[in-house]
């Protein structure tokens, strides 16, 4: 068997010529591929089978018409983020396999962490478009920005909306978390400055990736269909998120304003989003049971919100992802 070059693995339209390489055949592997997301989110399932048959009985109370509102709204989630993938490319992609494509990455994201999982599916989805590997990178960095970029300013919005009404003062870092913040962002910047500066072999990759990265943003922004798509998804998948947390609390009866609830999801997110944990689960969630508490509902109530939450944002959609996932798996867009 003669050695497989690394230009053949790059070039588009190359997985085949992979495959007849492989013991098992294109249509034995496209197979595999295609259960791997159900056997894993079925495994995932068994080992978190306690939290998710406390949420179901939880929700059995819940009142069943905000629960059906809660599901819109995670419903809306993917088509945000797909109106963010679109709006990071100047190339326009068709809207049904991309919208199918985020509803599969969602399933995706709760497997890998720190949002590995939701960016593997979108750059296997632009490749298979012909977009070329540096502009798809480029687009999921730039899909990466823009999300905090969005929520900070939305928490901002919050923040001088209703200054008086929400009670932000625990909420607050102290100077100590800011100062290891602040060093944190400045040494990764060191950090990045060095690799480029004294790493050779790394340095004309990464000016070229921030090259191509900084002439796409610049082209985008150009087109005000696509800064509405990408800006816009940006600051409404954050919203829809919360929104779905608002209505949860709903079905439960916690007596709280919806801006206090959607405020506390960004604050939450915001304070631990960045925590490489699959689908953010753990972390956030904690935070979020934080948040609720701060702003005055009973600890039972606030476990059995973020509860609810988790399967309506979280599992119930894991199913129809993993579906779609294989689905397009099976057809080669992915």
């Amino acid at each position: 068997m003669s050695p497989l070059r690394l230009s053949e693995l790059s070039a588009p339209g190359s997985a085949p010529g992979l495959l007849q390489r492989l013991p098992l055949g294109g249509r034995q592997i496209r197979l595999i591929l295609s259960v791997l997301p159900v056997l894993a989110i079925g495994a995932w399932a068994a080992l978190d089978w306690e939290a998710m048959r406390d949420g179901a009985a939880r929700l059995a109370s819940a009142d069943p018409v905000w629960l059906c509102v809660a599901v819109a709204f995670t419903a809306l989630c993917s088509v945000s983020a797909a109106f963010i993938r679109q709006g990071a490319l100047p190339e326009r992609l068709p809207p049904g396999q991309l919208l199918a494509s985020q509803v599969a990455a969602g399933a995706a994201n709760h497997v890998l962490p720190a949002g590995l999982g939701a960016h593997a599916v979108t750059l296997r989805f632009l490749q298979r478009r012909g977009i070329p590997l540096a502009r798809a990178t480029a687009s999921l960095a730039l899909y990466s920005l823009v999300k905090p970029v969005a929520r900070g300013a939305l928490i901002l919005v919050f923040l001088l909306a209703f200054p008086d009404t929400l009670p932000t003062g625990q909420l607050l870092p102290s100077g100590e978390t800011l100062l290891l913040i602040t060093g944190g962002v400045v040494a990764a910047l060191v950090v990045a400055a060095a690799l480029i500066k004294f790493v050779t072999p790394l340095r004309r990759p990464l000016l070229s990736f921030a090259g191509t990265a900084l002439t796409d943003a610049r082209l985008l922004h150009s087109r005000p269909s696509r800064v509405l798509a990408l800006w816009g998804g940006a600051a409404a998948l954050p919203l829809f998120q919360a929104a779905t947390l608002a209505a949860v609390g709903a079905s439960l009866g916690i007596a709280l304003p919806w801006t206090h609830l959607i405020f506390a999801h960004l604050a939450a997110s915001a304070m631990v989003g960045a925590v490489p944990a699959p689908g953010g689960i753990g972390p956030v969630d904690a935070a979020l049971v934080f948040t609720l508490i701060v702003f005055g509902t009973p600890l039972t109530l606030a476990t059995a919100a973020v509860i609810g939450y988790r399967v309506i944002n979280g599992w119930l959609p894991l199913l129809p992802g993993a579906l779609i996932l294989s689905s397009l798996v099976r057809n080669k867009v992915l």
